[in-house]
């Protein structure tokens, strides 16, 4: 057997053991994140009626219904398939998670959408998540009051109000820098700015300027690509490659 049909074998089986981990702990992590608000309707004797809950659903969907369906589409080919299960189990894709895989991916050269770059993600995953979880336990669970108590109002009021711009401003540099796409990255300012200058103007726009942003970005960023060049072996999805997975 050669060492190729042997890798293809090793990432087959890799496949179906992330595919089958991954729907249960979903199915799991789905659970018990409704098992709480269960209790409470059908146990603890609270007087909610179906009718109230059916409300409060559809006005969440109406607002956050668009990203249900633009963030998987978005991160899938970032990501890859295992990686997928990961961060949206562990939540904070677009602000940790995200930027972890692409710095990932962008120092040890590979591209998105290949096997090396999901596996990459997955690695790079771990990691951030073991960071964060670190983090949290020292930070919060162990000094959390202390440092509160120590930090002056004024300079938590400032952190509180910059956190937001600070990281988000991280990750855009991130991903500029890690893609290495100037073209889409105008493309993508450019409709940014259009889509926030509309959703100003008229306020019901907002609802769906995210989804608006992304497809546009895309479509445009695929119709003005640049059609010279061919791209390397690395470009192209392993599956497609009719020799087998070359790493």
């Amino acid at each position: 057997m050669s060492k190729a049909t042997e890798l293809h074998e090793a990432l087959g089986a890799f496949d179906k053991t992330t595919s089958r981990w991954g729907r249960i702990t979903m199915i799991i992590g789905l659970f018990f994140s409704l098992a709480a608000p269960a209790y409470l309707v059908f146990f603890a004797g609270l007087d909610i009626e179906v009718a109230g809950i059916v409300t409060a659903f559809a006005a969440l969907a109406a607002v956050f219904g668009v990203i249900w369906i633009v963030e998987p589409l978005t991160y899938f080919p970032i990501l890859g398939a295992s990686s997928m299960y990961q961060a949206f189990m562990i939540g904070n894709i677009s602000n940790k998670l995200l930027p972890a895989a692409m710095i990932a991916q962008s120092t040890i050269g590979v591209k998105p959408g290949t096997r090396k770059g999901e596996l990459a993600s997955v690695a790079a995953i771990c990691g951030a998540a073991t960071v964060h979880l670190a983090s949290l336990f020292i930070f919060v669970g162990l000094l959390g009051t202390w440092l509160v108590s120590v930090i002056p109002v004024d300079i938590i009021q400032t952190v509180q109000f910059y956190i937001l711009p600070t990281v988000m401003g991280a990750v855009l540099v991130q991903a500029i820098v890690s893609q290495k796409a100037p073209r889409s990255a105008v493309i993508a300012l450019v409709v940014s700015v259009i889509v926030v200058f509309i959703a100003q103007v008229y306020k019901p726009f907002g609802l769906f300027s995210t989804a608006v942003a992304v497809i546009a970005t895309a479509a445009l960023a695929w119709m003005l690509r640049d059609r010279k060049t061919l791209g390397t072996p690395e470009d192209v999805p392993l599956e497609a490659r009719p020799e087998g997975p070359v790493y």
